[in-house]
């Protein structure tokens, strides 16, 4: 997208704020005024008290009595009320715009975090995260600078433009053109080094991007880092990733920096000409000494706003480098999403279907092959199978975390597309793998499952995953905070807290990706009588690794290469001597497990 298509995009997202923006506009025209008068009480001290002129008859008459010493004092009081006025008003201005700004920049950035909440795993397990938390961050700034060191400041130039315009040619109208003749040279400026500018802005954008997923990336798997021993090279890396985000940084404020000398030494060379030509106009009497000061002070003022114009531009050249960054992620169309004419499912029975579903995540990897198989109202499944084999994706098709390429999924006989993906995930509790802990308190963790838990429900959730013994030991209860940075839990204690949550969540499925993986034998047995009494009624699919968990599963499902090759219950199985029973007695010899 062009840069008139960004500022398009800006300005449409100010819409929200148009009164703070009209009181903005009001500021602006204020303090526009304000500038147009400051070089008047300079004047009448030079030409009035100094010289001995009198006051126009423009001035009031009160005015014009006034002897000379009354009149100096006038016009210091005068330039001193003028100067504190706009004082305010400029405070008043940054405060108005600066809201605006920021407003804009949460705007967005609740935008974008919706809509990267929204995308699909497959999306999200092929991006950075420390990629997307730059854009999130950083890149959202963009809109403010645009709109606040670019728009705002266009608007506030060309006022300020205007009036001083019309002031000035009135005093002088050669001056006031000589003044204006800079303006061509610094557009032309402006072409020669926007391109350069936006260039390496966005170069700079990827390379802080990338230093970011580096730092991400070794401390998220700092134990394994540690681990092996490979400090020192991600140590290199990272310092590597610095040294070029740096590098590309320092080219893009060395550039900005040479693209604001020459503007200034532009507006140099224009103040230097009216000077000339003014002092010119003074020694033949066309101007007074005090009209001089003023055209001056006015020039200033004229080419004040000019200069920023100018001189914002290459900041506002790489911010929009990041806002393109943000609507690139926001043009992403989710992959999985509610279709057209979706409905709300309710509480759904729990009846559940594969048929013929085929999937992979690269088209010509499939991972499931035609699997199909049906589980009535209240029916625990098992599924088993070597790693690699499917388990897992089964479950997330469930969920539609991604939808089949071929086949259907069917609830309560109906195809899961039907339903919207709110009401569909509000019928499925899940126990997943690794058991996640959020840094919140033990409550908020447990209460994930069903933010509105009461007080007794959450207790009884976790009474049920036997954590009773967990919660007793930490210092302040459920109001403990845990997870990374609070209180340590063991492997075997985050588990039950996510069996905890999926039990609060009391949904008519319930998924449980190997739920006791990281129990002890003792707990295990704790926890799968807790388990069985909440499977109790509810549909359940449980993803297996340890067969001898699943000896009261309904039925197995055998998953070999993404096809059921088996299935059955846990006995008619071990007699048949097939897969299943191989993987069985792998299991009870001691030997390699399965998964």
């Amino acid at each position: 997208m062009g840069a008139l298509g960004l500022i398009g995009v800006v300005l449409r997202r100010t819409r929200p704020h148009l009164g703070r923006l009209a009181l903005a506009v009001v500021g602006v025209v204020l303090a526009a005024a304000l500038e147009v008068l400051k070089p008047w009480p300079l004047k009448i001290v030079i030409d009035n008290v100094l010289r001995g002129a009198p006051l126009s008859a423009a001035w009031p008459a009160s005015a014009v009595r006034l002897s000379a010493p009354d009149l100096l004092i006038a016009a210091c009081v005068g330039l001193v009320t003028l100067y504190a006025v706009l004082g305010l008003v400029n405070v008043f201005n940054n405060y108005v715009s600066i809201s605006i700004g920021q407003r804009m920049v949460n705007d967005l950035r609740a935008e974008m975090f919706d809509h990267l909440q929204r995308l699909s795993l497959s999306f999200h397990r092929g991006r950075p995260i420390g990629d997307l938390m730059v854009r999130i961050t950083y890149d959202t700034f963009s809109v403010q600078t645009i709109a606040m060191n670019g728009l705002f400041p266009l608007l506030s130039s060309s006022v300020m433009l205007a009036e001083m315009f019309v002031v000035m040619m009135r005093i002088d109208a050669e001056l006031t053109i000589v003044a204006l003749a800079v303006v061509p040279f610094l557009a032309a400026l402006i072409a020669t080094a926007s391109k350069p500018i936006d260039r390496i802005a966005a170069a700079a954008r990827i390379k802080e991007s990338r230093l970011y997923t580096v730092a991400h990336r070794s401390l998220a798997a700092i134990h394994v880092v540690q681990a092996f021993t490979r400090e020192a090279e991600f140590y290199r890396e990272f310092v590597e990733s610095s040294s070029e985000s740096l590098g590309e940084t320092l080219r893009l404020y060395t550039l900005q920096t040479a693209y604001a000398g020459a503007v200034n030494t532009l507006i140099a060379i224009g103040t230097a000409v009216v000077i000339y030509i003014g002092a010119l106009h003074t020694l033949s009497g066309r101007l007074t000494v005090g009209d001089l000061i003023v055209f001056a002070t006015y020039l200033a003022s004229l080419y004040a706003p000019i200069n920023q114009m100018f001189q914002t531009y290459g900041m506002v050249q790489g911010a929009m480098a990041g806002l393109r960054r943000c609507l690139e992620l926001l043009e992403i169309e989710p992959e999985v999403k509610d279709r057209a004419g979706a409905r709300a499912l309710g509480r759904a029975r729990g009846e559940v279907e594969f048929a013929g579903v085929v999937f992979g995540y690269a088209p010509d990897h499939p991972v499931l092959k035609g699997v199909s198989f049906r589980a009535g109202r209240g029916e625990t499944i098992a599924i088993v199978g070597p790693s690699g084999a499917g388990k897992t994706t089964m479950a997330s098709l469930l969920v539609r975390f991604y939808e089949p390429q071929q086949g259907v999924i069917r609830i309560d006989g109906h195809n899961a597309l039907d339903f919207t993906l709110e009401s569909l995930r509000h019928n499925v509790a899940m126990v997943l793998q690794p058991p996640l802990v959020l840094y919140d308190t033990m409550r908020a963790n447990i209460a994930l499952g069903r933010p509105g838990a009461s007080q007794s429900e959450i207790e009884r959730a976790a009474a049920a995953a036997r954590l009773d013994p967990v919660i007793a030991r930490l210092p302040a209860g459920l109001d403990e905070v845990v997870g990374q940075g609070g209180h340590s839990l063991s492997e075997g204690e985050a588990q039950r807290v996510t069996i905890a949550r999926a039990l609060l969540r009391d949904a008519p499925i319930l998924v449980m990706d190997e739920p006791t993986s990281a129990l002890d034998v003792e707990t295990e047995s704790l926890v799968l009588a807790a388990v069985r009494e909440a499977m109790r009624g509810r549909t359940t699919l449980v993803i297996a690794h340890r067969l001898s968990t699943i000896q009261n599963a309904d039925r197995i499902l055998v998953l070999r290469d993404g096809e059921i090759l088996e299935q059955g219950s846990f006995a008619e199985l071990l007699s048949r001597g097939g897969f299943f029973s191989y993987l069985y007695n792998l299991q009870s010899w001691g030997g390699a497990a399965a998964g």
